[in-house]
């Protein structure tokens, strides 16, 4: 029987939405580090590694992402998919697994110097398949905005609608109505108010209420809903 030497990796998309500098709204970003050595120097990779014998899949994107990338404060962690082309990788055979982290808003980590971020819709020149495995986790974070509670993931622990309505359409790709928003959140029973109110912004005007998600944890609401665009409105006939 043929020895197999294949090996297995995980590989963690990252993804926070973060300002743009000289934009208005903020952008959906993803981690990527940039290989120094070897025939891949100068691309960049998504973080992550090889699996050891003595850990699941999970814990070992954990590690790999607090180790190498110094990133601890995920809201949320899940597999994407499986990535097993025989090609994937010259030389020796690697399947990867691939995740999904999201960090809130107002994370901050502290990440080396050889890490960036970069908004989903304009990466670098990446490795292998990697650019594939962002896409993958960039549709599996829209679909789950749509029909699950993972909104918490994105925010801070208190918001205003306008904020958090900022933060779903960076991760849709499409403009969100706040009042829509939370007209289906309430819905929903994902939003309690909080009875204050956020400081008045540099143009002054009424202080926007402050909210948070009633629990922060992963939970199915509505299993075949989708948050879609708004709606054009048609053009005036003249």
């Amino acid at each position: 029987m043929r020895k197999s030497n294949t090996g297995h990796e995980v590989l963690v998309v990252v993804g926070q939405v973060r300002p743009v500098p000289d934009a208005v709204e903020p952008v959906l970003h993803v981690l990527l580090w940039r290989h120094g050595l070897g025939p891949e120097a100068g691309r960049w990779a998504l973080p992550g590694g090889e699996v050891r014998d003595d850990e699941d899949l999970a814990s070992s994107a954990r590690r790999q992402l607090a180790e190498k990338v110094d990133v601890r404060s995920l809201s949320h962690l899940e597999s994407v998919s499986e990535f097993s082309d025989p090609a994937r990788v010259p030389g020796r055979r690697v399947f990867a697994s691939g995740f999904l982290g999201v960090l809130p808003c107002d994370a901050d980590p502290a990440i080396p110097d050889d890490t960036a971020w970069f908004p989903v819709d304009a990466l670098p020149d990446t490795v292998f398949d990697h650019a594939e495995i962002v896409a993958r986790a960039r549709a599996r974070l829209a679909a789950k905005l749509s029909y699950s509670t993972l909104g918490f993931a994105l925010a801070p622990e208190e918001f205003t609608l306008s904020a958090l309505a900022q933060l779903y359409a960076a991760a849709l790709g499409h403009p969100v109505d706040p009042t829509n928003l939370q007209r289906v959140l309430t819905r929903r029973g994902e939003l309690v108010r909080c009875g204050r109110s956020a400081p008045p912004g540099p143009s002054g005007g009424r202080p926007a209420a402050l909210y948070r998600f009633a629990e922060r944890r992963l939970r199915i609401t509505d299993q075949f809903a989708a948050l879609r665009p708004p709606a054009r409105r048609p053009d005036p006939v003249h």
